[in-house]
């Protein structure tokens, strides 16, 4: 009876008007001059005109404020990132633990069901998969992903600058597929909009001279929500056509018990074999294992002399013990340090679930124990494995850190995207610390949302402080990163200014600051006159949106974002259409059974 009143009051309390919309991304630019400062934001032509473009913004800020706050607090269930608190009486799409008297389709159990961290069952009322008191038990799952949340609508009048670190990582687009591919609808908290969109092809103009990165932009009306338009700023990295400069990898593999399945250690052997056969002669390779030890599987080896030594080592690699991942990172970074050498990449490359049972067990003590050695040239990568007890949140935020990027493997397929078509980015940088601002010109922008980097926020005023770390960028990347815009009917003469500022790979190198321009002019009167990669960002964008959950995009069809993305006509998206078509099916399925 309690569960009725309370249903009743939910429906009483429940906001009039549907959540807000999702987001997509967006016309070429022209160089500016660089080092030019942020111009203040300028007042307002008064408290009318002010109120009159709050008007244009305010009603879907307050819907999609109002959607979070019913999923974080209240009757709605309590949306803990720790996964130790407990669901609120109708339950919970966080991260927390998944009882709640009837249940949502959040990631935790459904009505009744206890368990940490993020039990995969749908949890579809008390009838539902979860474990709830008349359906059957899910399996416990213990990943490990954090909710950095969704960032909200900026007036510009307010604040003009949108300030964030560089991300090419892609593991979340991975990971997404793997659970989709295995008929589940991945963690909310799993899905990183700036990954999914990054892990996707773009063809951006490459940068002239010597300049380590070119930027172009390009803006269109977003298809789904009228008096809004989609910005879109892609930062292509140069590719010099001279060969690479010789690496230095220190593989540290996790050996432990947890990684024994097909999928975790066979496949990382396998990686590696891809790996090393890529290679060139003068590359070196040395690899170091842990489990409930450490210990050398192999000293640094030059690869034209060792390649079938190399792959010896890595066909002994055995699994079993525990995981002490701290006391392994000392041991790969000491490898490295012994055989650094400047002018070369130095680098470490992670490969485990980012399991961690044994001595420093959190990335914050991992990473103190190891402050410095990026500074000092030695980078760090991750490469993620399996499922179960997957910790991705310790994965990113290593291979944050660790200035390196991070990736998930799910097939030995992928393992041929990272290890060989793009080698060379995976482990040669362009470009270090890498930060973006993007100036928003009041008398053009009234508003805008950064669409995902959630969890690359840097603030305005260190966009010049050299001190703040950011990230990197490989040879060859693309980056893309997508603004939700409502724009003035009559812009000014420039839509916005993006500055990137960025230090030269090793150690000790300054940072230069360059700044590209967006006219006003640029913007495309429609969606249809877009390019290809536009629409396609746009429909990944959407895409995961929705998967996590966001009140932007919660009325936007599957379909039609399946149908974005394959109208663009590209060759090679029918995976991302699949993934896209998949989502909708599973979610139908969900609400079906609720």
């Amino acid at each position: 009876m309690r569960h009725l009143v309370l249903l009743a009051l939910l429906t009483a309390c429940s906001p009039a008007e549907p959540p807000a919309e999702p987001a997509a991304p967006g016309p070429q630019a022209q160089p500016a001059a660089p080092e030019a400062p942020a111009p203040a934001a300028k007042a307002d032509a008064g408290e009318g005109a002010r109120v009159q473009e709050e008007g244009r913004v305010a009603p879907r800020m307050q819907k999609a404020e109002a959607e979070e706050k019913a999923r974080s607090s209240g009757i709605l269930g309590a949306k803990e990132d720790a996964g130790d608190g407990i669901g609120g009486l109708i339950g919970t799409r966080g991260t927390a633990l998944g009882s709640g008297g009837l249940g949502t389709r959040g990631v935790g159990l459904g009505g009744g069901g206890i368990a940490t961290s993020y039990g995969m069952g749908r949890g579809a009322s008390g009838y539902g998969k979860g474990g709830g008191s008349f359906g059957s038990a899910a399996p416990r799952v213990a990943e490990r992903y954090t909710d950095y949340g969704i960032n909200r609508v900026t007036l510009t009048a307010d604040d003009r600058l949108s300030t964030f670190s560089i991300d090419v990582d892609t593991a979340s687009y991975a990971i997404a597929r793997s659970h989709l591919q295995r008929g589940q609808l991945p963690p909310t908290a799993a899905v990183r909009v700036e990954e999914m969109v990054n892990a996707q092809t773009y063809t951006y103009p490459p940068p002239d001279g010597e300049a380590p990165f070119a930027v172009s932009m390009e803006v269109a009306p977003d298809p789904w929500h009228d008096g809004h338009h989609i910005l879109r700023v892609g930062v292509q990295a140069a590719q010099p056509e001279i060969d690479r400069l010789p690496v230095h990898l220190t593989f540290l593999v996790d050996t432990s018990g947890s990684m024994r399945a097909s999928n975790k250690l066979p496949l990382a052997r396998r990686a590696l074999k891809e790996l090393v056969a890529n290679l060139d002669d003068e590359d070196r390779v040395a690899i170091a294992t842990y489990a409930g030890s450490t210990g050398i599987a192999l000293n640094p080896t030059r690869v034209g002399d060792g390649r079938q030594a190399i792959v010896a080592a890595l066909d002994g690699l055995e699994h079993g013990g525990g995981t002490n991942m701290g006391s392994g990172m000392q041991l790969a970074y000491d490898m490295a340090l012994a055989t650094y050498e400047p002018g070369t990449e130095n680098r470490v490359i992670v490969l485990s679930d980012g399991d961690a049972n044994i001595g420093r067990t959190s990335h914050e003590q991992i990473l103190k124990s190891l402050a410095g050695y990026a500074k000092k040239g030695i980078t760090l990568s991750t490469i993620g494995f399996g499922n179960g007890n997957y910790n991705d949140t310790m994965m990113e935020q290593l291979a944050n850190k660790g200035d390196g990027n991070y990736y998930y493997i799910d097939s030995f397929a992928e393992a041929r995207k990272v290890f060989g078509e793009k080698l060379t980015a995976t482990v040669q940088t362009v470009a270090r610390d890498v930060k973006i601002q993007v100036d928003m010109d009041p008398g053009s922008v009234i508003s805008y949302r950064l669409i995902g980097y959630e969890n690359r926020d840097i603030a305005d005023a260190d966009f010049r402080n050299d001190a703040v770390d950011a990230g990197e960028i490989g040879s060859g990347h693309t980056v893309t990163a997508l603004y939700d815009l409502v724009l003035r009917d009559d812009p000014a003469e420039d839509l916005s200014t993006v500055r990137i500022r960025s230090k030269a790979p090793g150690p000790d190198a300054p940072s230069v600051e360059r700044a590209t321009r967006l006219p006003s002019l640029a913007v495309r009167t429609s969606f249809a006159t877009a390019t290809p990669d536009f629409r396609v960002a746009i429909g990944t964008a959407a895409f995961a949106e929705k998967l996590r959950g966001s009140p932007w995009a919660d009325e936007l069809p599957w379909s039609e974002i399946a149908d974005t993305v394959r109208s663009a006509g590209r060759s090679g998206d029918a995976e991302l259409v699949g993934l896209v078509e998949t989502a909708g099916r599973l979610r139908a399925g969900d609400l079906a059974v609720r």
